[in-house]
């Protein structure tokens, strides 16, 4: 538990040196996300980018696992 904390903060410090490039990046924004706007009704699925997050958190849980 106590390295999957340090990887998870050390993470967490390099998106934050990092992000005025990762906030350029489409995420939200990717072809398959899905944006409502009817009248009053606003509704946002990001379906693309959650897929996207997800392959991306198992690959790195993967590589912490079997390192």
């Amino acid at each position: 538990m106590q390295k999957t904390l340090i990887y998870i903060g050390i993470l967490m410090v390099a998106a934050g040196l990092l992000w005025p490039w990762l906030s350029k990046l489409p995420l939200g924004r990717l072809p398959g996300d899905i944006f409502i706007d009817r009248g009053n009704v606003k509704l946002f699925i990001p379906i693309t980018t959650m897929l996207l997050f997800s392959v991306l958190l198992s690959l790195i849980i993967w590589f912490i696992r079997h390192k």
